[in-house]
């Protein structure tokens, strides 16, 4: 619960990253994390934990604020971009391997 005048900190991203790298691909224990990160409860790393295993890098960024609706279009958008450029791709390839033959075609 919280208390009249409390003051909450705040961890930037890349701190999160860092203590969640240093946790998996080091093999650090939570409290050497928080001793060399100057953390100063475990409980926040078991959070940042189990928000990477569920959701990814994704899941370490500031949500607050933001609208469920908001974060899927984004997701939404991003995957349009992405299959938007593989179509291009494709087109490219398919163009090169048509116009030979067209072009064959023309000069007969």
């Amino acid at each position: 619960m919280v208390k009249k005048g409390q003051t909450f900190r705040s961890y930037s991203h890349e701190l999160k990253v860092e203590a969640i790298r240093l946790h998996i691909e080091e093999g650090w224990t939570y409290r050497r994390i928080m001793e060399h990160l100057g953390i100063p409860d475990r409980y926040r790393l078991k959070v940042w934990m189990k928000k990477y295993k569920q959701l990814g890098e994704f899941g370490l960024m500031d949500q607050r604020g933001r609208r469920e609706e908001y974060v899927d279009q984004d997701r939404y958008v991003k995957k349009l971009k992405r299959e938007n450029s593989m179509l291009k791709k494709c087109l490219k390839i398919w163009m090169r391997e048509v116009q030979p033959i067209s072009m064959r075609r023309s000069s007969k």
